[in-house]
């Protein structure tokens, strides 16, 4: 990979990383549903407004429409609803971890959608992958039991197989298209179904929405970690391999269980240690081209 793909997804590992505990933080304040639906919306109209400052188009054509409403409803209803809902029962770090299941789905779905060989060194970098979200979840998993822990600990990993799909959807059918009109229609069209729902169905409260720290850390949310991120996301996938993008960034849960910890003192222990070891070896062996060549005679 280039420099700048490699600088590209170490910003995104930093934005993305550091965003799970604020988020959490967020959902305590705010009804779920209409907290994403306001983040979507905002970081729509932010990269409309870049957009427009560029001088690019923003209205996509008549023949673009259908597509864009799907990639729209996997990335705002299968991605964010269903993470936003969930992350209310996990804690950030290991809802991060669960989200980034991600990698795994998508190496499968590549394989057959987008023919991306799985290759042998691909396998192997999903094995390591695979081996350290198991040493992670490893406590859940001794003490599995039906309440919303369990129940959000499933949506997130769906969560992660609608991000799977997002990804090898865009892929597919917009690998030359305008990243940044791409994701504001990704995000406005879900944003605008989002928040009629959530305004049939939640409160609103004006002493929460006109509070200017909780108001600061939505911005945040919605314009960098949300806009410019996926921004930045959907770039990386149109550059390299999908399943080389989506297993880079596996570090993401390692630095939002880090980040926990320090922030908001989330657990950090043995299984994790373990667990972002054998996740740092996977992203080396999918990543990285071979340089030996065995011939036979």
């Amino acid at each position: 990979m280039s420099k700048k793909i490699v600088s590209a997804i170490v910003v995104l590992c930093l934005i993305w990383g550091s965003l799970w505990g604020v988020v959490k933080h967020v959902l305590q304040i705010f009804p779920p549903f209409l907290f994403i639906s306001v983040r979507l919306l905002l970081a729509a109209l932010t990269l409309m407004l870049a957009q427009k400052l560029i001088q690019k188009s923003i209205l996509p054509k008549r023949n673009e429409w259908k597509k864009l409403i799907i990639s729209s409803f996997l990335m705002c209803f299968g991605f964010y609803a269903t993470q936003t809902f969930a992350m209310q029962f996990v804690d950030s770090g290991l809802s991060a971890v669960l989200v980034f299941t991600m990698p795994i789905f998508v190496g499968i779905l590549a394989h057959f959608i987008l023919k991306e060989r799985l290759n042998s060194q691909k396998m192997l970098g999903l094995l390591f992958g695979f081996l350290g979200l198991t040493a992670i979840l490893w406590p859940q998993l001794q003490h599995l039991h039906l309440n919303m822990a369990l129940f959000g600990q499933v949506c997130l990993i769906l969560s992660g197989f609608f991000w799977a799909m997002t990804t090898v959807y865009i892929k597919k059918n917009f690998a030359n298209y305008d990243k940044i009109k791409l994701t504001i229609w990704q995000m406005l069209l879900g944003g605008v179904v989002l928040l009629i729902g959530s305004l049939t169905f939640e409160t609103v409260d004006p002493k929460v929405w006109l509070n200017p720290l909780n108001d600061s850390l939505l911005l945040y949310i919605a314009v960098v970690g949300t806009g410019a991120a996926f921004a930045l996301w959907n770039w990386i996938v149109s550059q390299v391999d999908t399943f080389v993008a989506s297993i880079s960034v596996m570090s993401i849960p390692i630095l939002s269980l880090f980040f926990g910890y320090v922030l908001w003192h989330e657990p950090l222990t043995f299984y994790i240690w373990t667990g972002a070891i054998l996740i740092a070896v996977g992203i080396l062996f999918s990543a990285l081209k071979p340089k030996i060549v065995f011939t036979t005679k």
